[in-house]
């Protein structure tokens, strides 16, 4: 026998052990994350990273918990929710280019640079704002009936189209013009995503923004009524909640 294959015979059960350690690992993973604890979460996820490197789905697990774990921060924890946002994005990148097909993986690049846009300047976030938009357009051209990325692109077009004029008009005087943005595609996004997904919360109270961005004030109103009336069964639930409550005032 020769001295690789020995060496292989006595690596291959260490490579078994590490595999079925990283599956139970990633089930305990996905138990923590439906309870939304994404420190949990985050913490197995990393194991699993270490005894299963290189895996896509894993590392795009591990971009997710870093984000979500954002919104357990305080408010003025700028830099702390730059640095996670920083991870997510890095782990998220590592994932697509492993398996570069994957609209899930390609949707949280788009998820990623939305984050990190919060936390940067403006010029920055600008940048990111075209980059969100153009890995969600990837993410729906992999997978056309990928609610989530109808819903990133609609809450991108609804977002964009409401900015003021002035804002506009600086944003392209300095840092350039932003892709056209519409609230009719915002709607027709939002809507295919509560047709895909009619049970997901956020999709319905987008949904209503869009509505209300598109002036369309009755249906505005019916979306946030029906999304409020949901049960929180996601990360951001409870904020879409309140933007949906603060929003209703207005009304």
């Amino acid at each position: 026998m020769k001295i690789a294959d020995i060496i292989f015979a006595l690596l291959l059960p260490l490579a078994a052990a590490g595999a079925s350690d990283a599956d139970a690992l990633i089930r305990e993973g996905l138990a923590a994350e439906q309870h939304l604890d994404s420190a949990k979460a985050l913490d197995l996820f990393l194991q699993a990273d270490a005894a299963k490197p290189n895996d896509a789905f894993i590392l795009q697990k591990i971009a997710r918990q870093y984000s979500d774990s954002i919104v357990d921060l305080p408010a003025d924890a700028i830099a702390e929710k730059k640095r996670r946002a920083t991870e997510a994005l890095a782990y998220a990148q590592r994932a697509v280019t492993l398996d570069p097909k994957n609209a899930v993986s390609v949707l949280s690049l788009a998820v990623c640079h939305g984050t990190l846009g919060l936390c940067s300047d403006t010029r920055t976030k600008i940048a990111y704002s075209r980059l969100m938009k153009e890995e969600a357009e990837r993410a729906l051209a992999l997978d056309p009936d990928y609610a989530w990325a109808h819903h990133l692109l609609g809450r991108w077009h609804y977002e964009v189209a409401s900015l003021g004029g002035t804002t506009k008009f600086f944003v392209k005087l300095i840092y350039g013009s932003l892709p056209d943005a519409s609230t009719v595609q915002a709607v027709a996004h939002l809507k295919r995503a509560v047709e895909l997904e009619p049970n997901t919360l956020s999709h319905h109270i987008d949904l209503g923004f869009a509505y209300l961005a598109d002036g369309q004030k009755e249906k505005a109103h019916a979306c946030f009524e029906h999304g409020l009336a949901m049960p929180s069964g996601e990360k951001h639930d409870e904020i879409d909640k309140a933007r949906a409550r603060a929003a209703l005032k207005t009304l």
